[in-house]
């Protein structure tokens, strides 16, 4: 529990950070320069010294983490079979998972599959009902809940030499 919310956390902080760091675009809406995306070109490995590149706007085909958490995730039957619990990224920032939490009630109960981006689709969702996009993935609830649980990393407790789980306590006669 800790773990998620210093993750949270973490995410949150990096995304407040770039968005106070992003420039504001002042063309007039009208022109053909201001629909072009507003993405400073990439430049090559940035030395010390260098400026850094900046994202000014989301595109329309763009998420953000913020909100794609909670995703509804629909199965081959188009059923809602989970919802986007976590992503899961590499130190370079390539999503390597979404971690979907399948079954349970209310958050009871869940477990937590790890997939792939590409095993999933967008499907959109109906405008005229409010309805966000949505993934669908071509299996079932019953074969996700099938499917090996996710485990987060935890890393090794260090120890202090004071002796281990295993070991008890000396007892001498009096």
């Amino acid at each position: 529990m800790v773990k998620k919310l210093m993750i949270t956390t973490a995410l949150s902080g990096l995304m407040m950070g770039a968005a106070f760091a992003q420039a504001i675009d002042n063309r007039p809406i009208d022109t053909p320069a201001a629909k072009a995306p507003a993405v400073t070109t990439p430049a090559p490995a940035a030395s010390a010294g260098s400026s850094p590149q900046f994202v000014n706007t989301q595109q329309p085909d763009q998420w953000l983490a913020s909100k794609f958490k909670g995703t509804d995730v629909i199965g081959a039957d188009n059923e809602k079979i989970g919802d986007v619990s976590d992503i899961l990224f590499d130190k370079a920032g390539k999503i390597e998972a979404f971690i979907v939490s399948v079954g349970g009630f209310l958050g009871m109960g869940s477990k937590d599959v790890a997939m792939a981006p590409a095993a999933f689709e967008v499907v959109k969702g109906d405008a005229s009902k409010n309805e966000a996009d949505k993934l669908k993935v071509a299996m079932s609830k019953d074969q996700l809940k099938q499917a090996a649980n996710f485990e987060p990393y935890t890393p090794p407790r260090s120890t202090t030499g004071m002796g281990g789980a295993g070991t008890r306590p000396v007892t001498r006669p009096q």
